[in-house]
C-alpha cells in the first residue's frame, strides 16, 4: 500500500522545503523502540540498521519526522559550501519501467507521469541544491540533537566544480564543506562521489585518483569522524576493484548505489523534464534493486580478498520490508530506503515488527 508520500511531487523543492514534510511524517507521533540499541553502525549502536540516504530529508523537520518513525540512520539532505539552487520543477516523477532498468532501457527512454503505483520506480531531477552554510549548519545541528538513544544523523556533502576545473580549488570546497560540517557536532559523515559533472566530465566516482585525493584531504580534516563514501554503480570490474583497491583503506564505509541514469520521456517521446542538460535523469525504486544488490555482493567479496573492514550501506529499490532482508543477505552492514520510505513511512517499524 502507498501513503502518501512525505516529499510532494506536485509540489517545488522549495515548497516542500517550506511547507514539508507530508502524510504520516506530519503527524508527530513517535515510535518507541523496546530494549536496547544492539548493531553497530560505524561505532554507533542503533536498534536497527536501516535508514533514508540522502536526497528526500531536506531540513530538520524531515529528518526529525523520519527518527520519530523509527528510522535509525538518517541522512541530511546533500549539502555545499554556498547556495545552490534546485533544478525547476518537475523534480520528481513515477517512470514506467517493465523489471529490471537495464542499459538498453535507460538509452531507449522511460515514461514518466505523475501516476504512482507498485512496483513503485521515480526519477529525481534536483540538481543537489543546498542552502548557505549559516542556513543549514544552524538546520544540521538541531537534526542531530534530535536523534534518540539507538539512533544517528549522518551528514552529506560534497564540493562544488570551478570553472577552471582546479584539482586545489576544488579539493578546498570540499574541504571546507566537511570542516563547516564538522561544526555542527555530526557523528558520521558522507561525502558524496555519485553526483554528475563533478569529475572530468563523469561520476567523481569513477575518476579514481581525484576521488583518492579528495578523500585523504577530507579525512586529514575530520579526524576520527567515520566518512562514508557514496558511490554510483560500476559497469567495469576492474574499476571497482581498482577504487576499493585505492580508497577502501581510507574510509570508513561504501554506500552504493545512487541511481540509474536514463533518458526520461513523456508519452510523446518528448523531454518529461524541462531544461538544459536534463533529458538524462537518475532514477531509483524497484527497477534499480537489482544493480543495488549485485553493487553489495561485489564489495563484500573485494573486502574479504582485500581483508579490509569498511561498512557495506546497501541502497537501491527498497521498498518494502522483504528487500531489507535481501540486502543483509546479501552482505550489506546497513540498508537505506528512499523512494520506499517516502511513500512508506511505516517502512521501519514493519521490519523491526518482522524481527
Amino acid at each position: 500500500m502507498l501513503h502518501r508520500p512525505f516529499f510532494d511531487p506536485h509540489l517545488s523543492y522549495e515548497e516542500n522545503y517550506k511547507k514539508g514534510p507530508f502524510g504520516a511524517f506530519a503527524d508527530k507521533k513517535v515510535f518507541k523502540d523496546k530494549g536496547k540499541p544492539s548493531y553497530n553502525f560505524l561505532g554507533e549502536k542503533v536498534f536497527l540498521p536501516l535508514g533514508i540516504p540522502a536526497g528526500p530529508l531536506l531540513n530538520s523537520k524531515f529528518t526529525n519526522a523520519a527518527l520519530d518513525k523509527g528510522f535509525d540512520i538518517v541522512t541530511y539532505k546533500t549539502v555545499r559550501s554556498k547556495k545552490y539552487s534546485s533544478h525547476s520543477w518537475p523534480n520528481v516523477l513515477s517512470v514506467k519501467v517493465h523489471g529490471k532498468l537495464t542499459e538498453k532501457k535507460a538509452e531507449r527512454g522511460v515514461i514518466g507521469h505523475h501516476g504512482y503505483s507498485h512496483p513503485l520506480s521515480i526519477t529525481n531531477s534536483f540538481g543537489v541544491p543546498s542552502f548557505d552554510p549559516d542556513v543549514w549548519q544552524k538546520d544540521l545541528a538541531k537534526a542531530v540533537r534530535h536523534a534518540r538513544r539507538g539512533q544517528v544523523v549522518v551528514g552529506s556533502f560534497q564540493g562544488t566544480v570551478n570553472s577552471q576545473h582546479d584539482n586545489e580549488k576544488y579539493l578546498k570546497d570540499f574541504i571546507l564543506t566537511a570542516r563547516l560540517m564538522k561544526e555542527t557536532g555530526v557523528k558520521i559523515m558522507e561525502v558524496n562521489l555519485s553526483c554528475p559533472n563533478e569529475g572530468h566530465g563523469n561520476l567523481l566516482c569513477f575518476d579514481i585518483e581525484r576521488a583518492k585525493f579528495i578523500v585523504y584531504g577530507i579525512k586529514n580534516k575530520i579526524g576520527n569522524i567515520p566518512l562514508i563514501v557514496k558511490i554510483s554503480y560500476f559497469h567495469n570490474e576492474e574499476r571497482l576493484s581498482k577504487f576499493v583497491y585505492e580508497l577502501g583503506s581510507i574510509v570508513d564505509g561504501i554506500a552504493a548505489i545512487n541511481t540509474l541514469p536514463a533518458k526520461v520521456i513523456d508519452e510523446k517521446n518528448h523531454q518529461a523534464l524541462l531544461g538544459e542538460g536534463r533529458i538524462k535523469s537518475g532514477i531509483c525504486g524497484s527497477a534499480i534493486q537489482w544493480a543495488g544488490l549485485e553493487m553489495v555482493k561485489r564489495l563484500k567479496k573485494l573486502r574479504e580478498e582485500l581483508g579490509l573492514s569498511f561498512a557495506i550501506i546497501g541502497v537501491g529499490g527498497v521498498t518494502i520490508p522483504e528487500d531489507y532482508f535481501k540486502y543483509k543477505k546479501a552482505g550489506a552492514d546497513a540498508v537505506m530506503s528512499a523512494t520506499g520510505a517516502m511513500w512508506n513511512p511505516f517502512l521501519a517499524q514493519e521490519i523491526k515488527n518482522l524481527l
